[in-house]
């Protein structure tokens, strides 16, 4: 039992350490301004990484295709 206290003691030590992405200052959504902006960014550049594996996902697939039929004469 003590050493699970003593880990626990020792994460909230090392939590105290880290720097987090918003002012303790600001109160309401402001606080986390940065954690927001941050996460934006992040999903609009999933959606442009999915719709840029879609295209080239799908035109290759044609393209595979068209050479299958030009190959095997089909």
């Amino acid at each position: 039992m003590s050493r699970i206290r003593a880990y626990f003691g020792e994460v909230i030590i090392e939590m105290k350490k880290a720097t987090w992405p918003w002012d303790p200052k600001e109160k309401g959504f402001a606080k986390y301004k940065e954690l927001n902006d941050s996460t934006i960014v992040v999903f609009i550049a999933m959606l442009l990484l999915g719709a840029f594996v879609a295209f080239f996902d799908t035109a290759f697939r044609e393209a595979f295709e068209a050479l299958m039929k030009w190959v095997t004469g089909a």
